[in-house]
């Protein structure tokens, strides 16, 4: 019986010792300004939940190093919560090289974690993975064992996926690189695509100048879409946008609100968007440090979209300070 008593709480030790592993305690940061918070991040998502914005970001880090993704939180934009590892390539098995791109939404008390792994072009198994957690902050689990996008449709390649639920209430995701970009509907249960009306399960949605990295944002009716164009490592790195009726669009591209500041920071790009409740919008997005002489030498920072009395989106100033403050 001793040996029995002693065999169990050796298991039980070592089951929380590989907790203790795996669990890392969420980090304040005190801070207010652009960046955000410390680190070398892109392509970050911000997305309300409750009173606190949550963004999640991708490390950016030399390929074969971006195997884990962490998320910060804030109720205030001054103090932060990082809160690491809420997703890793231990987690999602058939991810053996980098995670990256994140789009998180949640549905009936789950949260859903969207995202691209693996270089589909060289012929490995990969593509966009979701994962789902009880909480925001993670951690999350591999929902499928497979993702759920692997295949090169109209040119597309499977990553930079943003999801969003429409105003009849069906989720749709955009997706694509490589300067293709398809729209497909999603299972209510998040584990499969759902044909549209006329059988197809791929639209492409692709406007003139697309990259990679496209956004939904529904405003008054219309639905902006918007996406990055240029090279993420190079100053022409940027943001465009079009306005349609219709989440099929046609997406008929309007101008630039994005683009490098010789006298702020360059490569500004692969954004989200996020509406306060005093009915302010403001982007979040990466750029390149003034001087940064590496392409990973990325950090998130958030500033205000405005629009003009037509609709329009007016070009974004980048600043060193941000907006001074916030009500989620």
């Amino acid at each position: 019986m001793k040996k029995v008593m002693m065999f169990i709480l050796g298991q039980a030790f070592s089951c929380l010792a590989l907790c203790a592993q795996s669990v890392v305690p969420a980090t304040p940061i005190s801070g207010i300004g652009n960046p955000c918070f410390p680190g070398w991040y892109a392509d970050p998502e911000g997305i309300v939940f409750g009173n606190t914005l949550y963004v999640y970001p991708t490390r950016s880090l030399p390929y074969k190093q971006q195997t884990a993704m962490d998320c910060f939180s804030t109720t205030d934009l001054k103090h932060w919560t990082k809160h690491e590892n809420i997703i890793n390539n231990d987690e999602v098995k058939w991810a053996w090289g980098a995670m990256w791109a994140p789009s998180v939404i949640e549905k009936d008390g789950k949260y859903y974690f969207f995202f691209g792994a693996n270089d589909v072009h060289q012929g490995e198994v990969g593509g966009i993975g979701v994962a789902v957690s009880d909480r925001p902050d993670g951690p999350f689990k591999d929902l499928l064992g497979r993702p759920l996008i692997s295949d090169i449709v109209n040119g597309a390649q499977p990553i930079d996926q943003f999801v969003f639920r429409d105003k009849d209430g069906s989720y749709y995701m955009y997706y694509g690189g490589w300067r293709h970009c398809n729209i497909v509907r999603l299972a209510d249960d998040f584990r499969s695509l759902v044909p549209f009306p006329d059988g197809t399960i791929y639209k492409e949605v692709t406007p003139k100048g697309y990259v990679e990295g496209p956004f939904m944002l529904v405003k008054d009716g219309k639905y902006y879409f918007m996406w990055s164009e240029g090279t993420w490592t190079a100053d022409d790195y940027r943001v465009a946008y079009a306005i349609a009726d219709s989440p099929f669009g046609p997406f008929e591209r309007i101008g630039t609100i994005l683009e490098s500041d010789p006298a702020i920071a360059t490569g500004a790009g692969h954004h989200s968007v996020v509406r306060f409740t005093d009915g302010r919008y403001f982007i979040v997005y990466h750029r390149h440090p003034l001087g940064a002489t590496d392409g990973n030498n990325r950090v998130t920072c958030i500033d205000e979209l405005q629009f003009d009395a037509d609709g329009k989106i007016l070009p974004v100033k980048m600043t060193f300070t941000g907006p001074a403050s916030a009500t989620f």
